[in-house]
């Protein structure tokens, strides 16, 4: 049985070693692919601790995210979010809001009455033809090295979704290499998030008001990686909202909406959100870091459901759907 990183309401979110999948042995990567599938199957989350992403490389994602969002407006939006096919650069407080929403109409709506308090800033796979990142200059102060940066911190992520899918394949029964072939692109998306500094007032004020409105990740797994500030909820099955409280040297994956699709739904793609953090004293909230990385097939991909998901033809939930083209329909939405 795994440790438990969040345990409450029916919510069992499993706080898992990777490294016994990394580097153990084949005992211990059963074991350990077993406990993973097992947590994505009942949550559709959980904490990976001792993870190959090493402390002094989180500490200087963080430190480079801080120094873009300190940059003037100017410079960020010079460097704007332009379509939902490209996905890539800067979106101000209140462009965004997610949802589960398919309808822009609805969405527009819910946005004016509670906007996310959070801007971003979005890096895709460098050289995508007709898709250009939208690299902000590095003139200002502490933003030497930015793109360089990223690219690494993006490579590293992406070799890390391989590692954790091919932990997925072996507890699932499954060649370790099944999914190799639809991530080799890495057509996956770096985001980082900056929630500002808001007055406790706003959140008494107005009931619905959140940093980022209840919703499901889209592709197939997100690593993200939190700051200490806390307000990440997860909803358990009696329908509550649990606190995922940050833990220190882990990195906390979720199942996404294709995943979970793909897994003819014996994978959990589970809402979540981010509300007003734990109460620190002082009027004020301070601001919150958050560092996300959406992982997808690649776009080119076409999705069915899993060998061994389903007995007959008749039990797939889902026709095949093409993965580039599934997640433009969802961002459509979302902006």
């Amino acid at each position: 049985m795994a440790d438990a990183a969040v345990s409450k309401e029916g919510l069992f979110i499993p706080l898992i070693d990777f490294s016994k999948f990394a580097n153990g042995t084949p005992e211990e990567r059963q074991q350990t692919a077993k406990a993973i599938l097992s947590g994505f199957q009942g949550a559709g989350f959980i904490y990976l601790k001792n993870h190959p992403i090493t402390p002094d490389i989180l500490k200087h994602a963080f430190s480079m995210s801080a120094n873009f969002f300190r940059q003037p407006m100017d410079d960020k939006l010079s460097v704007c979010w332009t379509t939902p096919e490209a996905n890539r650069g800067y979106s101000a407080p209140g462009r965004e809001k997610v949802s589960q929403l398919m309808d822009i109409g609805d969405v527009s709506k819910v946005r004016d009455a509670a906007p996310d308090l959070k801007e971003s800033y979005e890096i895709g796979r460098e050289g995508e033809s007709g898709h250009p990142n939208q690299w902000p200059t590095e003139q200002g102060e502490g933003m030497a090295g930015f793109k360089t940066d990223m690219l690494g911190f993006f490579d590293q992520c992406k070799a890390m979704h391989i590692e954790v899918m091919r932990a997925i394949a072996v507890g699932m029964g499954l060649d370790e290499g099944f999914f190799d072939g639809y991530l080799d692109v890495g057509d996956n998306t770096l985001r980082l998030l900056h929630y500002p500094e808001v007055s406790a007032e706003v959140f008494a004020k107005n009931p619905n008001q959140v940093r980022a409105g209840e919703h499901s990740d889209y592709g197939s797994i997100t690593l993200l990686f939190q700051d200490d500030r806390g307000g990440l909820q997860v909803r358990s099955p009696t329908g509550q909202f649990v606190d995922a409280t940050p833990i220190p040297g882990t990195v906390v994956v979720n199942a996404g909406d294709l995943l979970a699709r793909w897994s003819n739904d014996t994978i959990k793609s589970t809402i979540h959100r981010v509300v007003e953090p734990p109460h620190k004293g002082g009027p004020t909230h301070p601001p919150r870091y958050s560092i996300a990385y959406f992982c997808n097939p690649n776009f080119k991909s076409h999705i069915e459901a899993i060998p061994g998901t389903f007995a007959t033809e008749a039990e797939k939930k889902y026709e095949g759907i093409n993965s580039g083209d599934y997640l433009v329909q969802r961002l459509t939405a979302t902006y």
